[in-house]
């Protein structure tokens, strides 16, 4: 008999379980890749819609808009009293708070929306719930670049398509996150979640280099094709996404050691064997430590949910008071509200500064702040191999927070020095901002949304992973909104606003960093999984 070839050997030596896996995390990083690859475009078009001022030397015909007859009417000549500020309304001396305003549009209607997401998107197929806002999202990305070739010149108009846009962009997170904790186990979470986060710094890259391939020439292309993106994903999402392992008869968890058991039947009865133990006295100390690998934590009695073991049996939806009652849902959803205050004010502000400092048109300003999100991959990993090593989310997420305030500092410094340190400065600074932004939007909501007391509900998962990510929202709308209206006094003073905003997340993570370090590490012994009689 004939060997197989290399290729089919290689193919075979995957089970049925793990191709589908694998499946599933390529496609749910692709959908939401294709998401932040539509919010980017707004940050490179910025340099655009406000030019720097120049007043014409000599006589020299201007072509402005998509026509010569329907930006400013005929095609002129600029004379030396006459100057291109941009596209108006955005060529006034108030650019910087026209352009946060936009910002914050969007931002703030994501942070509102997506505390209502979590709460619709688990009544709901996920398969369907997120096709609906892929589809709308890329409508209304487009509809925002359509305002260049109608030349349209409303502030509204872009204000109210900001808004809807962001709307249905909450659509996306708690969906693709309960759908892949769905498929993946609690081992090696940090690692396989820091990996699959990296589709923001993807999307992000993708976004730049496409809005910045049009931004100098036609910049409605920079927001018309990635809205045709998004959308095409849409209907991929609609005709390929699995929700759940079950719904093809696939394993709904990773193989694991004996440390930890994850089917239904011996989860269930360690659950309720906890739940009698705190009957008859306190907790083992050990079992005390918040969110060690594997997502292990103590709760209070009142907070134990047991659901009835019948895998028949129908999981209710958790209440967003309940949700909220899970400890480390309250502080980590406070830090990552200053954490994504940073992140965000760098994914919305950084080409226009990297434009003014470094003095580089909006192209290539928009190409160099692909390094940021460069470094933001390898944060995101670095930060989920750290904690599934240490076992110790929080005290991940504070060691990097620690470390990001001072490369602020340095970076607001060394940026002004030439092209070099500038390069240097965004790498390091992207890995140390992203990486508790990762790991605490991904592995720890992930953690807390499927605590041993829910017994894996993932309706629970989704208001949990809304409820974090929708208060990060928060900060995520301010930070751009604070960079427009302060860095008319010096880009220095955002900065300072930034490196304020890392010390204020590391302040919400200190009860749970001294708890951590504070819990001795757990023994295989106590997660050895009940056998059944």
């Amino acid at each position: 008999m004939a060997r197989l070839p290399v290729g089919i050997r290689f193919i075979i030596s995957f089970s049925r379980d793990q191709w589908y896996r694998a499946f599933i995390f390529l496609l749910t990083f692709l959908l939401y890749a294709s998401f932040h690859l539509s919010r980017k475009p707004i940050s490179i078009v910025k340099g655009e819609l406000h030019k720097q001022c120049a007043a014409g030397v000599e006589a020299e015909p201007r072509f402005n808009g998509p026509s010569s007859s329907t930006r400013h009417g005929p095609t002129h000549w600029l004379l030396n009293n006459e100057t291109d500020c941009g596209w108006a309304p955005f060529d006034k001396n108030n650019y910087q708070q026209l352009l946060g305003a936009l910002d914050y549009s969007f931002l703030c209607a994501y942070a509102i929306g997506m505390y209502l997401s979590g709460i619709i998107g688990e009544r709901l197929p996920i398969r369907y719930y997120l096709t609906f806002g892929m589809l709308a999202s890329g409508a209304f990305t487009a509809l925002f670049g359509l305002g260049y070739f109608y030349n349209i010149h409303s502030l509204g108009f872009y204000v109210v398509t900001q808004i809807i846009n962001g709307l249905v962009q909450t659509t996306g997170w708690p969906s693709v996150v309960t759908c892949l904790s769905n498929w993946f186990g609690k081992g090696r979470r940090g690692l396989i979640m820091g990996i699959w986060n990296s589709h923001t710094s993807v999307g992000n890259i993708l976004g730049s280099l496409i809005a910045g391939y049009w931004v100098s020439t036609c910049w409605g292309l920079s927001f018309i094709v990635p809205g045709a993106i998004v959308a095409a994903m849409g209907i991929v999402c609609f005709l390929f996404l699995i929700e759940h392992p079950k719904d093809i008869k696939c394993s709904s968890t990773l193989p694991t050691h004996s440390r930890v058991s994850e089917n239904g039947i011996n989860r269930f009865r360690l659950q309720k064997q906890s739940a009698h133990s705190e009957k008859n006295g306190p907790l083992d100390p050990e079992l005390q430590c918040l969110l060690l690998s594997d997502g292990k934590s103590s709760l209070h009695p009142s907070h134990i949910v047991v659901l009835p073991g019948d895998s028949s049996g129908s999981m209710a939806a958790i209440s967003f008071t309940g949700a909220l009652r899970i400890p480390g849902v309250i502080e980590f959803s406070l830090c990552l509200l200053f954490a994504k205050l940073v992140s965000y004010t760098f994914l919305f502000w950084l080409p226009l500064y990297i434009t003014n400092v470094d003095h580089l048109d909006a192209k290539k300003a928009g190409e160099l702040s692909t390094l940021f999100d460069v470094g933001g991959i390898f944060g995101g990993i670095l930060a989920g191999v750290i904690s599934d090593r240490l076992e110790k989310r929080a005290s991940t997420c504070g060691l990097m927070l620690l470390l990001a305030a001072p490369t602020l500092y340095i970076f607001s410094s060394v940026s002004k020095m030439g092209l070099e340190a500038t390069i240097a400065m965004l790498l390091l600074s992207g890995a140390l901002v992203s990486g508790p932004y990762a790991l605490i939007t991904t592995a720890v909501s992930a953690d807390l949304g499927t605590h041993n007391s829910l017994k894996g509900n993932s309706h629970a998962l989704s208001t949990v992973t809304a409820i974090i990510d929708g208060t990060g929202s928060v900060g995520a709308a301010l930070g751009p909104l604070l960079a427009g209206l302060i860095s008319p006094s010096g880009w220095s003073n955002v900065f300072y606003m930034l490196m304020f905003a890392d010390a204020c997340a590391l302040l919400f993570l200190i009860r749970l960093i001294h708890k951590e370090l504070s819990c001795p590490r757990p023994t295989a012994g106590i997660q050895a999984p009940l056998k059944e009689h």
